[in-house]
């Protein structure tokens, strides 16, 4: 017999993001959730809470010092990467402050047959060195890993781009300024348009995106308005 978290997982795999409105959670419950769908895992340089390390607090501190503004899929510089996002929203800009997805899959499907077999046989070094920086940590003691630039999603079977311009510095075998054009290519391809989707923040929305098959842009463009969210992340599998 499926329980619900089957279905709502069935419903994760096939849609990629889901979004819970009007919640009134609190912190452990926001945590007994989180940890329903695996293991909860600790960003390597960002503090959590004190009381739960698991949740990070994203606030709004400025546009100048926001880290996120960049097309991403969280920590693919560590072995195994989160397998999902959570974001529960505790204070949002009246205007502004969303979070924008790129579906990798779609990405993927759209590439020539050849283009496909190219990239079927690389793999990319992702590293968080230049993340160090901005925290002022040692960059050669950064995390870093080597994944397929086509991942295949461990539940589902569907392949689809690996790669962002946030982590990803250059093929394994190659050189950066080999890999600079056609990884600069597939960092364009990725986020075109019409792969996009949004979310436009209300207070009280939940929401979760699946980190194997999403890239993601939180955009600041509002100005020093609050927005306060907390983040946690489930483990994932070694992408294949």
């Amino acid at each position: 017999m499926h329980t619900r978290l089957d279905a709502l997982d069935t419903l994760f795999c096939r849609y990629k993001v889901l979004v819970f409105r009007n919640q009134s959670l609190s912190t452990e419950e926001l945590l007994r959730f989180g940890a329903r769908w695996g293991t909860l895992i600790r960003h390597p340089m960002h503090a959590g809470l004190e009381a739960f390390p698991e949740i990070i607090e994203l606030s709004n501190r400025g546009k100048a010092k926001d880290v996120n503004q960049h097309w991403h899929s969280d920590m693919t510089y560590n072995a195994a990467p989160p397998k999902l996002t959570m974001l529960y929203a505790l204070e949002v800009p009246e205007v502004g402050g969303d979070t924008a997805f790129a579906n990798q899959a779609l990405a993927f499907e759209s590439l020539s047959e050849g283009m496909r077999g190219v990239l079927s046989g690389l793999q990319a070094v992702h590293s968080a060195a230049g993340l160090a920086r901005i925290y002022g940590e040692d960059p050669n003691k950064a995390p870093r890993a080597e994944h397929p630039v086509i991942r295949t999603h461990d539940q589902t079977g569907e392949r689809a781009l690996f790669v962002c311009r946030a982590f990803t510095e250059r093929f394994v075998g190659w050189t950066r300024e080999e890999s600079g054009p056609l990884l600069e290519y597939l960092w364009q391809h990725s986020v075109r348009p019409e792969f996009q989707g949004r979310q436009q923040w209300q207070r009280g929305d939940l929401v979760m995106w699946d980190n194997r098959s999403l890239l993601h842009f939180a955009v600041h463009d509002h100005a020093d308005e609050p927005r306060v969210i907390h983040r946690l992340q489930v483990e994932g599998e070694t992408p294949h």
